[in-house]
């Protein structure tokens, strides 16, 4: 089926506000395609440092510049159970590249942080900004220009988006990204917010909050909710970056293994040495990014990514918006119910059908392009599968399931959730922010109340601690944007905020910081833009004032009269705190430089 005519108008406006820089993006891969990436455009002291640690079946192969040389980026370490599984994978790439007649060597490595790990912490004001830094450092591995495709080793939060940056940036390369998947199912997510939720109230202590994490996060895997990290996963496979039917495979299978054999032969054999090349940077058009916002709004996703895919298309010269992204969740339909926008995990999510049952229902109600170049070849339609393990090691793929496995976890596009996305911009005379609705109750949808304003999360932690907060109100979080402390996400609100609501209090947040994918089912109106330090309206707010925040409407208002509010001296915040400790003094450059969060918060300048 053709694709919606709404979504092909959508598609079509991004490709003409794209046509300058697009176009000069493609001039450059095209002329890095013409050099090529092949050794014998360094010099012979270049070549020989490049293949000095190599075998010697692998120097003589390099030297002669007749096979393919696959770069790996890697985001390996051994803390963060995303990322500890690829501590075997770049053996089992080499042997893959070995058995297909190529080379495979490191590249480099670049840093992966846990979100988890420092939530509420100082170390959590580095966690936006590390994705550039990863763009970066994985620039600085595929700089030496030894490579004829790369493969990205990357799960969690900004790690993805990072890679894909770089990616982008070194289009001229073909690129293959290869997940590790989620660790296996522990503690059912409701019952840790559950223990989360009475910890808060002072009904269990510290071990019994440990116990409950720990049989939670309790494996090599990514977390199984549905946040950041899995919805990257989501991106990858629907925009045609994974092999078929790669993302949910649990880490240390057989079959996990085998797809990672398969994704290194796959990047080799799509090399300008053979006769299916494909530059990922031709490949990742204006119709993969729309494909990926649809996946995003058909899944529930987090809302990061509005921020990170506007950085990552403006990588390839795609100016996306945030409109592009609201109106395109006013046409697609909710398919997916995981937490925190339902009962189930990412497991499954993957046992019910997974994304191969997902992309053949949007594909045939004409919600996604076909028509799209893939790392596995010409058009979506094939991925509309599941993978399996054949009697030979090798992945064998066969159709969707034709039915879900589990109709609460995974719908029909002719039976959605519910007939819109999980995403939506709100507009007002407050700016622009970002609300995530998928996991809010519809009558809690409308939140009109006085403003209770503070300048961390932790004021607000310690206000409901004093028993401060015992009526209906809206949680003004300001000087949390990019360029005053580097965003950092205030989950931790989530489970005050909650415990308020479910004490029947009307309740709602608007901050110009971030609430991510784990956001739930309090009313957030996140990223608020102009931020504070930008002398944005929500700087203007004070105590009491009335905010009426309508996720029906798309609207977000301050209820003072309009000259009076625009008197208002904008409040500073003193921000010293955040300036020094944990590494934050080293990235006072780039807060500096941040963009507005509907920019791509980049430290690389605006994206759109």
């Amino acid at each position: 089926m053709t694709v919606r005519q709404e979504i092909a108008a959508i598609t079509a406006r991004i490709a003409e506000r794209s046509k300058p820089t697009r176009e000069a993006y493609l001039a450059r891969i095209d002329a890095a395609i013409e050099q090529g990436p092949h050794r014998t455009t360094l010099s012979c002291g270049n070549l020989a440092h490049g293949f000095a640690a190599c075998g010697a079946v692998d120097k003589a192969l390099l030297a002669a510049d007749r096979v393919p040389n696959l770069g790996i980026i890697t985001a390996y370490n051994d803390m963060l159970s995303a990322h500890q599984p690829f501590e075997t994978f770049p053996a089992l790439i080499k042997q893959a590249a070995a058995e297909a007649g190529g080379v495979a060597q490191v590249a480099g490595g670049v840093p992966a942080m846990c979100d988890g790990v420092t939530q509420g912490m100082p170390g959590m004001e580095l966690s936006l900004f590390s994705r550039d830094v990863i763009a970066m450092a994985a620039a600085v591995g595929l700089s030496h220009n030894m490579f004829d495709a790369a493969v990205f080793l990357g799960v969690c939060d900004k790690i993805v988006p990072g890679l894909v940056i770089a990616a982008l940036t070194f289009g001229h390369l073909p690129a293959v990204f290869i997940p590790a998947g989620p660790m296996t199912s522990g503690l059912p997510n409701d019952e840790k917010a559950r223990v989360r939720q009475l910890y808060a109230e002072g009904k269990v202590g510290r071990a019994e909050l440990l116990e409950a994490e720990s049989k939670s996060y309790h494996g090599p895997g990514t977390c199984t909710f549905y946040g950041t990290a899995n919805s990257n996963q989501m991106l990858m496979e629907i925009m045609g970056l994974h092999t078929p039917g790669s993302s949910f495979v649990n880490p240390n299978t057989t079959l996990r293994d085998a797809l990672t054999r398969e994704a290194a032969k796959r990047a080799l054999a799509i090399t300008a040495l053979g006769n299916e090349f494909t530059p990922v940077g031709r490949m990742i058009d204006e119709r993969s990014i729309v494909n990926g916002v649809v996946g995003l709004h058909a899944t529930g996703g987090s809302t990061n990514h509005t921020i990170h895919l506007i950085a990552m298309a403006a990588a390839a010269g795609i100016r996306l918006t945030w409109q592009d992204i609201s109106d395109l969740s006013d046409v697609v339909p909710l398919l997916a119910r995981v937490y925190p926008n339902g009962l189930a995990d990412v497991n499954h999510f993957h046992a019910a059908g997974g994304m191969g049952f997902l992309i053949r229902e949007l594909l045939d109600a004409g919600y996604l392009h076909e028509d799209v170049k893939t790392v596995w070849g010409d058009g979506l339609r094939a991925y509309t599968i599941e993978p399996h393990l054949a009697d030979d090691g090798t992945v064998a793929r066969v159709p969707a399931p034709a039915v879900s496995g589990d109709p609460k976890v995974l719908a029909t596009a002719s039976a959605p959730f519910q007939p819109t996305g999980g995403l939506k911009v709100l507009r007002g005379n407050l700016g622009a922010a970002i609300i995530k609705t998928s996991a809010v109750k519809p009558e809690r949808r409308i939140i009109e109340a006085p403003a209770r304003v503070f300048h961390s999360q932790e004021e607000l932690n310690a206000a409901f601690k004093a028993g401060e907060l015992t009526s209906d109100f809206v949680a003004v979080v300001r000087f949390q944007g990019p360029k005053a402390n580097g965003m950092p996400e205030l989950h931790r609100l989530t489970t005050v905020l909650g415990v308020l609501q479910d004490r029947g209090l009307k309740v709602a947040l608007v901050t110009d910081g971030r609430m991510s994918g784990a956001s739930g089912k309090v009313p957030a109106a996140i990223h608020v833009t102009p931020e504070a330090l930008d002398g944005g309206p929500i700087a203007r707010i004070r105590n009491g004032d009335i905010i009426r925040l309508d996720a029906e409407a798309g609207t977000l208002e301050v209820m003072v009269n309009e000259a009076e509010f625009s008197a208002r001296e904008p409040v500073v915040a003193d921000l010293s705190g955040n300036s020094f400790g944990f590494g934050r003094e080293l990235f006072a450059g780039m807060r500096a430089l941040a963009s507005r969060a509907d920019q791509g918060a980049s430290a690389f300048g605006e994206a759109a």
